[in-house]
C-alpha cells in the first residue's frame, strides 16, 4: 500500500539562471494525518521545498512521492487532492470575502449545492461571517490570511502546503490559523507549514530544520529542544543598563546567543560552558536556570548569533541627553467617515527609549505612525515630534526623524542601488556625504551581491536590511519602525536588534510595532491599541502583572496580550 504522506528521495533542486543550487540531497518522510514544520533563515529552500511538493517545480535530481504519486510525471492528479497556500496568496482584493470563495470553489470544482453549508462552516471557523460583503482589500492582514487559508481548504485536500501563512498576522488571528489547521488534521489531512514564527514550529508535530538548501534536522521539535537543557540561563534580579550589559557580554565566545527578557537578560551558553564563564561590566549577575525554547535549539544547530557587534551604531555620534519628551500623542484621533481608527490616544516618549506599541491587525497602530510621521493629519488631538507637527515641519525637522513602513516602503522595481539613491537623496544627502552614506550601508547591511537587483525580487530578509539602511542613513534621531522584522528568521531578528539597541544606547528614540510578543520584552515601555483605544500601558513586567490571573503564574507576553484584549472585549461588548 502506497505511503499516504510524502517521501522525499535523493531530492536537489538547482536554478541554472541564477546559479542557486537551493536544496542539496534532501531525505524525509513527511506522516499523514500530521503537521511538519519547515523551518529556517532567509534562502535556506523552504519555499522552493513546497512548490516542488506541489509539482510546481521539477526537481533537478531525486523523486517526491505525495501519496505515492510521483510530483514529475503524475502532478495533475496530486493536484486535485491538494491545497496549497503561497506566501502572496491569490485573492481577488476587489472582490467581497464571498465572492473569492465562490470564486475558489469554482475553480476547485465544488458542487453548487454543497457550498451554503461549506461557507457556513468556514465562516464560523475564520469569524469572518460579518465581513462577507467586504472587498478582500479592505480586509486586516489577519482577516486576509484566514480568508486564503479558507480558500486553500474548500475542497477538504488530502495534503495541505502552507507556505508562511501567519506572516505580519497578530497572535489572535495566529491562534484562529491553527484552530482551522487542527480541525483538518483530525480527518486525516497532512499538513506542510512553512514559518519565520518559532513558537509555531514548536507547536508542530515534527519539524524539517533547513539551511543552506541542507537539512539539518528532521524529527519532534521537543526532541531537539531538550538537547539544550542545562544550557538556557536568566539574570536573577533586574540588570542596569541592560542593553549596555548585553553589548559586553555578546563578546563572549561562550554565548550562542543573548537577548533582553524585560528588566533583565537571558542566554544560551555554548556546549560545556558554564554561568561562571560569561564576563559581565557590572557586579557579577546572579544566574539562574531557564527552561529552553525551539528558537534556543534553533539557533544552537545553526551555530548561534552571527554579529556581535553593531557597526551601525558605531557610525553614530552620541546624542545630548535630555528629559524633554521627543514623541507626544495628545488625544490623538482619526476617523475615516463613519469609521473611528483611532480614539483619544494619549502617550509620551522620552529620548534613549523603545517604546512599543502593539495590537492586533487593523487596531490603528499604522494609522498612529502616519500622524505622528506627518503623513496622516489628525481629525482631533495633536501628534507632536520634537514639540512640533511633522505635517507642517521643514525638511531639516523631518531629517531628524526615520521611518520604516510595515508594507515595504522601497520601490520594487528599482535596484538596491537605486532605492539607496533615492532615499538617501530624499532625506537631504548630496555629494560626498550621500556616497559615504551609501556605502557604509551597503557594508554594514552586507548588500554588494544585491546592488543591481530589484528590490521586489530580493529575499524577505534582504528587503528588511534595505528597508532598515533606507530609512536610516540619514542619522536620524527618531525612528519609526512599523513590523521591522516581520517574517524574517531569528538569525536576522537577531542582528535588526542588535542596531537598534546599539542605536538606542546612544540616545535615539525608537518606536517600533510588532507581532513577536518576545520582542516587546526588549522595549523599555509597551501600550495595547486595541479597536483604536489604548487599553494598557507599562513596562514588559507591569503589563505581565495587569494580566496575571494567579498568584503562582506569570503569563508571556503573548498571553498577556490576548488575556487584556479578551478582558476587554467582555467589559465592551460590541453592539450588534
Amino acid at each position: 500500500m502506497a505511503h499516504e504522506g510524502i517521501l522525499i528521495t535523493g531530492l536537489s533542486k538547482h536554478f541554472p539562471d541564477s546559479k542557486i543550487t537551493a536544496l542539496r540531497d534532501i531525505e524525509a518522510r513527511i506522516e499523514p494525518g500530521r503537521i511538519t514544520g519547515v523551518v529556517g533563515p532567509d534562502g535556506a529552500g523552504k519555499t522552493t521545498l513546497l512548490r516542488l511538493i506541489a509539482g510546481l517545480f521539477i526537481p533537478t535530481t531525486g523523486d517526491i512521492l505525495v501519496r505515492g504519486l510521483n510530483t514529475q510525471t503524475q502532478a495533475p492528479q496530486i493536484q486535485t487532492t491538494l491545497g496549497y497556500m503561497p506566501q502572496k496568496f491569490g485573492l481577488y482584493e476587489d472582490l467581497s470575502v464571498e465572492e473569492n470563495l465562490i470564486l475558489h470553489a469554482q475553480l476547485k470544482g465544488l458542487p453548487k449545492s454543497k457550498l451554503k453549508e461549506t461557507f457556513e462552516t468556514f465562516y464560523a471557523f475564520t469569524r469572518l461571517g460579518p465581513f462577507k460583503d467586504r472587498f478582500a482589500g479592505n480586509l486586516s492582514g489577519g482577516m486576509k490570511q484566514k480568508l486564503g487559508l479558507a480558500c486553500a481548504l474548500l475542497k477538504e485536500p488530502k495534503i495541505l502546503l502552507l507556505d508562511e501563512p501567519s506572516v505580519g498576522v497578530d497572535p489572535l488571528s495566529r491562534r484562529d490559523l491553527w484552530a482551522m489547521v487542527k480541525a483538518f488534521t483530525q480527518n486525516g489531512t497532512t499538513v506542510v507549514w512553512s514559518t519565520a514564527y518559532l513558537d509555531e514550529a514548536q507547536l508542530c508535530d515534527d519539524v524539517l530544520v533547513l539551511n543552506e538548501g541542507r537539512l539539518l534536522y528532521t524529527g519532534t521539535p521537543q526532541t531537539l529542544t531538550q538537547r539544550m537543557e542545562g544550557r538556557v540561563f536568566q539574570t536573577a534580579h533586574p540588570v542596569q543598563n541592560k542593553r549596555l550589559v548585553l553589548q559586553k557580554i555578546l563578546e563572549a565566545p561562550v554565548l550562542m546567543d543573548g537577548l533582553i527578557q524585560g528588566k533583565g537578560l537571558r542566554v544560551l551558553l555554548k556546549q560545556g560552558a558554564t554561568p561562571a564563564d560569561i564576563q559581565t561590566p557590572e557586579k557579577p549577575q546572579e544566574w539562574v536556570p531557564s527552561q529552553p525554547h525551539f528558537e534556543d535549539a534553533f539557533l544552537d544547530i545553526l551555530g548561534g548569533i552571527k554579529e556581535r557587534k553593531s557597526i551601525l551604531a558605531s557610525l553614530i555620534p552620541p546624542l545630548p541627553a535630555s528629559d524633554e519628551s521627543v514623541i507626544s500623542a495628545q488625544d490623538l484621533t482619526k476617523r475615516f467617515g463613519a469609521f473611528t481608527a483611532v480614539s483619544h490616544v494619549n502617550f509620551q516618549i522620552k529620548p534613549g527609549e523603545i517604546f512599543g506599541f502593539l495590537g492586533p491587525n487593523g487596531a490603528g497602530k499604522s494609522t498612529t505612525f502616519k500622524m505622528l510621521c506627518g503623513l496622516l493629519t489628525p481629525t482631533d488631538g495633536r501628534a507632536l515630534v520634537f514639540g512640533r507637527t511633522m505635517r507642517t515641519a521643514n525638511a531639516l525637522a523631518k531629517r531628524r526623524i526615520g521611518y520604516m513602513a510595515q508594507k515595504f516602503s522601497l520601490y520594487g522595481d528599482l535596484s538596491v542601488k537605486q532605492n539607496l539613491d533615492f532615499f538617501s537623496g530624499a532625506y537631504g544627502l548630496y555629494g560626498k556625504e550621500q556616497t559615504n552614506e551609501i556605502n557604509a550601508m551597503v557594508e554594514t547591511f552586507e548588500l554588494t551581491p544585491y546592488l543591481d537587483t530589484a528590490a521586489q525580487t530580493l529575499p524577505l530578509g534582504f528587503k528588511q536590511r534595505l528597508a532598515l539602511a533606507c530609512s536610516v542613513m540619514h542619522r536620524p534621531e527618531i525612528l519609526f519602525l512599523d513590523e521591522p522584522t516581520s517574517g524574517v528568521d531569528p538569525i536576522t531578528r537577531r542582528e535588526f536588534w542588535l542596531h537598534i539597541n546599539g542605536m538606542v544606547e546612544k540616545g535615539v528614540t525608537v518606536m517600533v510595532t510588532t507581532h513577536f510578543l518576545d520582542e516587546a520584552e526588549f522595549c523599555d515601555r509597551a501600550c495595547l491599541i486595541y479597536r483604536g483605544k489604548m487599553i494598557a500601558l507599562g513596562s514588559p513586567d507591569e503589563l505581565k502583572e495587569m494580566a496575571r490571573t494567579t498568584p503562582d503564574h506569570v503569563p508571556s507576553l503573548e498571553d498577556t496580550f490576548i488575556e487584556l484584549i479578551q478582558r476587554y472585549d467582555k467589559e465592551n461588548p460590541l453592539s450588534s
